[in-house]
């Protein structure tokens, strides 16, 4: 059986701009229902979110059959996590809060086999197909995708180090975080916290790495693509709930009134 291809790592390495929606709902029935919209990727979040890697395996199985790719973000940049997450067959990861080259050659580790990293090593997973990929343990890496997200001021410090660590693919600039970290908490679309975010893009890549944000503000996210951004998340799963259920119900409260 052939090594599963990574489609998304393959795309942004052309940078080809990949569209995005971010998942925070667990369940496999949501993640099925978004799997056909149109999206180049969904975002399963386990950092801001009840999700985990029980609840991620049924949503990863969920999407299989359709023209979308997953992509996964573990709680932390912690090496256990990341094995189990690659272990159950994620193959793209984006781990949060990542401030230094130190942090970013961390997570580049936990998701190589030994002798060039420290991932754990078990012939028997659904990343495997159950020992029927030959030369997993060889190969893997190949379809592995790793991006890093930056969300703090130190991490904007060091963002032309994180670039140059072999084995990032690619660089997430986290609006949210970031916002608090430079004073403005709450305030994604401040003017200090918009430059700071173009800046960064900008700076990726000039850096030579594909960058990729979340927003739900779609003049912004616009303007993040014109930029340069490669991996671009334009609307959260819970945000596009709760917004819109509020605004059918206000359209017949407003008639009731």
């Amino acid at each position: 059986m052939k090594l599963p291809e990574n489609r998304f790592k393959r795309a942004i390495a052309e940078r080809r701009q990949q569209i995005g929606l971010w998942c925070s709902l667990p369940g496999s029935y949501i993640a099925e229902a978004v799997a056909a919209s149109g999206f180049d990727w969904l975002l399963f979040d386990t950092e801001h979110s009840p999700g985990d890697v029980l609840s991620v395996l049924p949503q990863l199985q969920a999407v299989a059959p359709y023209d979308v790719s997953p992509i996964i973000r573990p709680a932390s940049n912690d090496t256990v996590l990341i094995k189990r997450f690659l272990d159950i067959g994620a193959q793209t990861l984006l781990i949060p809060y990542v401030q230094n080259r130190e942090e970013a050659q961390s997570a580049v580790a936990a998701m190589r086999y030994p002798p060039d990293g420290v991932r754990g090593v078990s012939g028997l997973t659904r990343a495997t197909r159950f020992g029927r990929v030959g030369g997993y343990a060889k190969r893997a890496h190949e379809e592995l995708c790793l991006l890093v997200q930056v969300e703090t001021g130190e991490a904007l410090e060091s963002l032309e180090k994180i670039a140059t660590v072999d084995g990032v693919d690619g660089i997430f600039i986290g609006p949210a975080d970031l916002a608090a970290s430079l004073g403005f908490a709450g305030e994604p679309d401040h003017p200090v916290v918009i430059s700071a975010v173009e800046d960064a893009v900008e700076r990726i890549e000039k850096a030579g790495k594909p960058s990729g944000i979340l927003t739900p503000n779609i003049a912004f996210a616009h303007r993040c693509i014109s930029l340069g951004t490669t991996f671009t998340a334009v609307g959260i799963d819970a945000g596009i709930l709760a917004r819109g259920t509020e605004s059918l119900a206000r359209q017949f409260q407003e008639q009731g009134s």
